[in-house]
């Protein structure tokens, strides 16, 4: 049996659709019942834990042939990281208790670097697993393409997409949750290593033009890209709610200026098959069934 944390989330269900496709039987690991209900509904065990309660997390992965980690996504940290240090604690000492065969845990891009950035919460992650002395392999995926998501109102309704990845002719590797779900639901099948990495992207690196011009297709219409002026980000950000954007900044500067990249280089990434335009066709659909 494999424990999904996340499993209500894009890739934590990703990596659930793929192993229930496999015939693999699955713990999916919620905060609130009700969230289970429809894991449960697809033949999946449900076990309540919390990711700041090592007691309960401990339960829910003893037992396990494997267990997929990830943190809470925080888009607006309070300085020093302080929510992502309570969680990597509580789950360093469940995992370190239930001792499950193998341990999967969804990192990023650049999880390697200590230099500042949003990402610093994924790389303090990898240090404080990679003592505990159990076989994990740490997934390091691109950009998300669903992060996409919020492009979609204002590509179909004004044509313009605000975009802060920039230049908009600069290449930057991304990947679809799917080939994420995918590559995670494998490495949790294969033989356990001490330590592990995975580095993964799509079938080629998207400029934000090419963002644009995918919605121009699989909308009919001519749909712009538009950088957002550097200087404008940290007001911006805090007129939409965030108290600490610095971190938010540091990360998009790294995509930007490039030092943001796979330990082992864009040649040794393993490669996923979901192109931007399957994304973003999959996308502007959903946001029509929903609206």
């Amino acid at each position: 049996m494999y424990a999904i944390v996340g499993i209500t989330g894009q890739v934590g269900g990703a990596i659930a659709r793929n192993l229930l496709a496999q015939g693999k039987s699955v713990r999916a690991i919620v905060r609130d019942a009700t969230k289970g209900d429809v894991w449960a509904g697809k033949g999946c065990e449900v076990a309540l834990a919390d990711i700041n309660d090592a007691v309960t997390l401990r339960a829910a992965f003893e037992g396990m042939d494997g267990v997929f980690i990830m943190l809470p996504p925080i888009f607006d940290p309070s300085p020093g990281f302080p929510e992502a240090k309570a969680a990597i604690e509580s789950l360093s000492i469940a995992l370190s208790a239930a001792e499950p065969a193998r341990v999967v845990c969804l990192s990023t891009i650049g999880g390697q670097l200590e230099r500042p950035n949003l990402l610093n919460q994924l790389h303090m992650m990898e240090t404080a697993l990679g003592k505990i002395g159990l076989g994990v392999t740490f997934l390091r995926p691109a950009w998300f393409m669903e992060n996409m998501t919020w492009d979609v109102a204002p590509a179909r309704d004004a044509g313009i997409i605000a975009s802060f990845l920039q230049p908009l002719d600069k290449p930057v590797p991304m990947v679809a949750t799917a080939d994420i779900g995918k590559a995670a639901a494998q490495l949790l099948t294969m033989d356990a290593q001490p330590l592990r990495v995975v580095e993964l992207e799509g079938p080629q690196r998207i400029t934000p033009n090419d963002i644009g011009a995918a919605f121009s297709k699989v909308l009919a219409k001519t749909v712009t890209m538009q950088a957002v002026p550097r200087a404008s980000w940290e007001s911006l950000f805090r007129s939409q709610g965030m108290n600490n954007p610095l971190p938010r900044m540091q990360m998009l500067d790294g995509f930007n200026e490039g030092w943001i990249e796979f330990e082992g280089g864009e040649a040794n990434s393993a490669k996923g098959l979901t192109t931007i335009e399957t994304v973003v066709r999959e996308l502007v659909a959903a946001t029509s069934e929903s609206g």
